[in-house]
């Protein structure tokens, strides 16, 4: 090939890819950086002619950018520039009154992404105080508002993306949503990295909903929410979530840090979670809970440090629904845990803590694997697990008798969370209503005298118990099994002989 036509050749390939990412400065369309200018005519102009073009990057420069609701559509880069702050509308008038309520919405589009380092910023909480001012005047409706707050109907997610392909987000900060903050819905092919979420405003600020999509990967991110952190749903019966994959990710919330449900109606298959910091968090640092009809199994959890945690790993099976579809929770694996679960509320002080629980416990709760009768979590396995607690119960408050375990709610239909059975028998771990139940490796420590047993087992077929440590033992025997049928221990390190230790019921 001669010289200058390959040079011509080389020059073709790079205007090429220089055209496919063609820049379309919001600024060209008569964007303003003025908080009292509403850019979102010039934005939607900037990504319809990015679209029309074959595809190309928006640019949001540098700059505070005021705008109401917009749509990303396929083969749109959406850039927000190092010192770039969108700010959605404080204003609800500005968001439709029905249909997608996002900022950003995305429905059935392809190749979308948003990209750069800069903040989207809700504005969630001057949004709710315009909403409730805009319900007292009746000028909108809402049917909750004065029992508990405005529904989503009122408070607009910051990113929303329905029946969408191929979506990147990276980089960016998403600060302050009315309500969710961002929510993935029967997508295909997602990459969440390098993402900041400090979202705090209101309630219901789940950090990043993935609901019935396939195929997600979230990584090297942070998320620090009102609400659950990382939550997968599925509110489809004929739908799942698949294939998702959660790595390097810390995690903040004043509900729970990485959550399967409480939406469970259809599924949850092959989910891998690796290498979690989890700090601060009112709930549970793991928590799975299948209640509504869903086929939750194939999860594969390991490498998680959980500072300041309300509890360590929940594990529910529960019949929420009301048609004859029983829900199963099967196939897990959690390795490599390590908590600290202390006596106080672990998000006190933050703008939105947790709620109280309809019948608090009084006394510190244990991570719990629970069932409802005739329908068993199956095939679970804890590896490698160090608990310690704060411990500090106390008999005279509070107490579950272990000659009398059926006194503990079975609360088949309860809203899934570790306090919905109130005061438990143990300090440590408690299991009820499970099958095929293999324990390697745990270490329960607790700081002050605890009077119950660290670990009660109840209606449980099929327990392996291997290298279990209880070095501190304030109450024994230290495990309770009551209705545990093919038993089998190995190497169980307790303060004494196995016969004063556990105690078979």
């Amino acid at each position: 090939m001669r010289p200058s036509l390959l040079i011509t050749l080389l020059g073709l390939i790079t205007l090429s890819a220089t055209a496919q990412k063609k820049d379309y400065n919001i600024l060209t369309y008569g964007a303003k950086a003025d908080k009292h200018f509403k850019n979102t005519k010039a934005i939607q102009q900037a990504v319809d002619a990015a679209h029309n073009a074959g595809g190309g990057r928006v640019l949001i420069p540098d700059g505070n950018f005021v705008t109401g609701p917009f749509q990303l559509r396929s083969g749109v880069e959406l850039h927000l520039a190092d010192n770039a702050i969108l700010l959605g509308s404080a204003n609800r008038m500005d968001y439709p009154k029905s249909g997608p309520l996002a900022l950003i919405y995305a429905g059935g589009q392809q190749n979308i992404a948003i990209t750069g380092t800069g903040v989207i910023n809700g504005q969630g909480r001057e949004l709710v105080e315009n909403v409730l001012y805009l319900l007292s005047k009746g000028e909108i409706t809402d049917p909750q508002w004065k029992v508990k707050r405005p529904t989503e109907k009122n408070r607009p997610v910051i990113l929303s993306f329905d029946n969408c392909q191929n979506i990147k987000v990276t980089g960016i900060t998403l600060k302050d949503a009315s309500g969710w903050v961002q929510n993935y819905n029967k997508c295909d092919n997602v990459l969440i990295d390098s993402m900041l979420v400090q979202s705090t405003a209101y309630w219901n600020n789940d950090g990043i909903d993935i609901t019935d999509s396939k195929n997600v990967r979230i990584i090297n991110s942070t998320f620090n929410a009102a609400d659950d952190a990382i939550c997968l749903k599925s509110e489809d019966p004929l739908a799942a979530c698949e294939n998702v994959v959660v790595e390097n990710c810390i995690l903040r919330s004043s509900a729970s840090g990485f959550k399967l449900g409480t939406g469970s109606i259809g599924g949850f298959r092959h989910i891998k979670v690796k290498n979690l910091t989890v700090y601060n968090t009112y709930r549970s640092a793991i928590a799975l809970e299948s209640v509504d009809g869903a086929v939750l199994e194939d999860i594969d959890i390991r490498d998680v440090k959980a500072t300041n945690v309300g509890n360590a790993i929940f594990l529910r099976l529960g019949h929420r629904n009301t048609n004859d579809r029983y829900s199963t929770l099967k196939h897990v694996y959690i390795g490599n845990v390590r908590a600290d679960i202390p006596a106080g509320k672990p998000d006190i002080g933050y703008p939105v803590e947790g709620p109280p629980p309809k019948v608090p416990p009084h006394n510190v709760v244990p991570s719990s694997i629970t069932g409802i009768p005739g329908h068993p979590v199956e095939d679970v396995v804890l590896e490698n697990i160090e608990i310690n607690y704060a411990g500090g119960a106390s008999r005279d408050i509070a107490e579950v008798k272990i000659d009398n375990l059926a006194s503990v709610t079975e609360n088949v239909a309860g809203y899934p969370e570790f306090t919905m059975f109130g005061e438990l028998p143990g300090w440590g771990l408690y299991v009820r209503h499970a099958a095929g139940i293999t324990i390697k490796n745990l270490k329960l420590t607790v700081d002050k005298v605890d009077f119950r047993p660290a670990c009660v087992f109840d209606d449980v077929k099929g327990l392996k118990l291997q290298k279990i440590s209880i070095p501190t033992v304030n109450q024994t025997p230290a495990i309770i099994l009551n209705n545990v049928t093919g038993m089998s221990m190995q190497k169980m390190d307790l303060p004494g002989d196995l016969k004063t230790m556990i105690k078979m019921q």
